[in-house]
């Protein structure tokens, strides 16, 4: 599908809107069926190895084959408290699907679909999953409400502690609140799983930072344990010439702008260049040719086959009509007389030898520079860390990444727990929805057995 179709600004707002709708259509309830009867039920099932939560898909398939569609909600969202988000974004075909063993006769099951039919049944008949667990004396603070901080919250209030998550922005979720494109994820989906974890008695105070709006020594004296899940901040500088100019976006709070209406028409006829190969550059292009830009280009320093997105995103991108300068480095955001953005010089890359990374360095080709025109530059290179933040809970940390006990997620600091993009990174995790939220339940049942002396087998 290819929205680059729009050659002056009479388009309306709600057309616009409409770009956003969820691009992947609901299975019908005999689609669902059929597809779940296709199911081999096995009992040493490969898929359930390969999700990180560790759902027992074959469980939920076969409920959904007996017309069990909240039986087979709840056994997702008991091994994942944001599956319905994760039906929607998990790299299925790298995960779940990807170790389905009708992948050598046929086609995999279409577990994510399946997933996605599950709790979509549960979210439009605002079914009762889990309850709040007896009050055992204890408290938890949790700090950031993305899938970690959710995660960690849900099963900590399971298991009977009072649970308070500390959230800056106007609305919990995190990531898959504001940080993922509508089409994908809508926010109604994230947003019901708050309100999941609202039910068990988990209070959530919005627009609160800590460290501003509370401190971090009043977390530390007031709280039996704390879970730091702030995942990740702003993106960093491209520094480069013209990068304060008017057209110059950072790529996660243009992608936040698109999640709330009403949807701005500033973008319909311009030519775009997003900086960056991750998924979230790739939402950012999305989002471009879905506000209507005319021409979208993204520029990466190294070649197709070292780009960080996961392979469904990029052919998603490919099929938007989204164009690729591979080998390519922004030197300079070229500017008129009133500083607003008109192109973007650049010079042509090759790859040299690995360096302590194990990637091969770009260096820039002699001769090679050029200007693109553009009116508008998202910088899309990866986000900085909260490194502030950590520093004042006094944790050791690397670059901003939290040292932690990966079988406990326990801080330096042993009334401190660290789980989601926070940790992720230096070789340590991988920064996937679906793993933070292993991560957040895991916390959690470290915490329940620090404090309480029990194992996650209590939970209720």
């Amino acid at each position: 599908m290819n929205f680059s179709r729009f050659e002056n600004k009479s388009i309306s707002l709600e057309d616009l809107e409409s770009n956003f709708q969820e691009v992947e259509p609901d299975l019908t309830q005999k689609e669902a069926i059929d597809e779940s009867n296709r199911c081999l039920y096995c009992y040493d099932a490969p898929c359930i190895q390969a999700c990180p939560t560790g759902i027992d898909i074959p469980s939920f398939i076969k409920k959904i084959a007996s017309g069990n569609l909240k039986g087979s909600a709840r056994v997702i969202m008991e091994s994942n408290p944001v599956g319905a988000s994760c039906s929607r974004v998990c790299p299925v075909e790298e995960l779940c699907e990807g170790a389905c063993v009708l992948n050598d006769a046929s086609m995999p099951i279409m577990i994510g679909n399946l997933q996605r039919h599950a709790t979509n049944w549960a979210m439009k008949n605002n079914a009762e999953l889990f309850k709040q667990g007896k009050d055992n004396g204890k408290s938890v603070a949790i700090v950031g409400s993305g899938p970690a901080g959710l995660a960690s919250a849900r099963e900590l209030a399971r298991l009977g502690f009072k649970v308070t998550i500390f959230e800056a922005k106007e609305k919990a979720g995190g990531l898959d609140t504001f940080g993922i494109v509508s089409f994908r994820l809508p926010q109604e989906v994230s947003l019901w799983e708050v309100e999941q974890v609202e039910k068990l008695g988990v209070e959530i105070r919005t627009n609160t930072t800590v460290g501003k709006d509370i401190s971090v020594d009043e977390l530390v004296s007031g709280y039996d344990a704390i879970v730091l899940a702030v995942g990740m901040s702003t993106v960093p500088m491209l520094g480069i010439e013209g990068e304060d100019a008017e057209g110059v976006f950072d790529a996660i709070d243009f992608v936040e702008t698109t999640k709330t209406p009403p949807m701005s028409r500033d973008f319909v006829g311009r030519k775009v260049a997003v900086v960056g190969a991750g998924n979230t550059a790739i939402d950012a292009a999305t989002c471009s040719i879905r506000l209507g830009a005319e021409d979208v280009k993204m520029i990466y320093r190294r070649t197709e086959k070292e780009m960080t997105a996961y392979e469904f995103e990029y052919e998603f991108a490919k099929q938007d009509g989204i164009e690729f300068e591979w080998l390519t480095q922004p030197t300079r955001i070229v500017t008129d007389e009133k500083g607003k953005v008109t192109g973007l010089e650049c010079v042509k890359m090759e790859l040299g030898e690995p360096g302590e990374d194990g990637r091969r360095r770009p260096t820039p080709v002699e001769g090679s520079e050029f200007v693109m025109e553009v009116d508008a530059v998202i910088k899309a290179i990866g986000q900085t860390r909260f490194v502030n933040l950590i520093e004042e809970f006094g944790l050791n940390h690397k670059w901003g990444v939290v040292e932690v006990n990966l079988d406990t997620f326990q801080t330096s600091n042993p009334k401190v727990f660290a789980a989601g993009d926070v940790i992720f990174g230096d070789g340590q995790g991988e920064a996937m929805v679906v793993t933070a939220a292993e991560q957040g339940k895991q916390a959690a049942y470290a915490i329940h057995k620090q404090l309480i002396g029990e194992t996650e087998s209590a939970a209720v």
